[in-house]
């Protein structure tokens, strides 16, 4: 079975950091792009970041652009979300998606794979 499982959510002040993880199971994804989406309440799943398959292209939302960093470690078969200087703005369920083209998608329609999401919550 094909799994993708989110950690490192959780509570924390603006301006803190919070690093997410995406451990995939049942299925290398070497080959596949990653990316994070999220969805705050009323609202639609937006894109964050992804990272191409080789971890080469990067791609981020204007929101987070220099603030947040994805990297992926194939071995690991996991991709990371390091997020910095956390706006309140960013409180949402954070999901992380697999897609196979291998070369990066901003559109979540693209992704075929979804993790279960985790939450971040960012206080003023």
């Amino acid at each position: 079975q094909v799994q993708l499982v989110e950690s490192g959510g959780g509570l924390v002040q603006a301006g803190g950091s919070l690093r997410l993880s995406c451990a995939a199971s049942g299925r290398t994804f070497s080959d596949y792009s990653r990316g994070w989406f999220r969805q705050a309440p009323g609202k639609e799943r937006e894109f964050v970041s992804a990272i191409d398959w080789v971890g080469r292209r990067t791609y981020y939302a204007d929101s987070v652009k220099g603030r947040f960093t994805i990297s992926r470690d194939n071995a690991k078969n996991t991709v990371y979300l390091q997020m910095n200087s956390l706006k309140p703005e960013d409180t949402a369920v954070y999901y992380c998606a697999a897609e196979s083209s291998g070369l990066g998608s901003y559109s979540l329609n693209d992704y075929e794979y979804w993790g279960q999401g985790t939450q971040v919550t960012v206080s003023s």
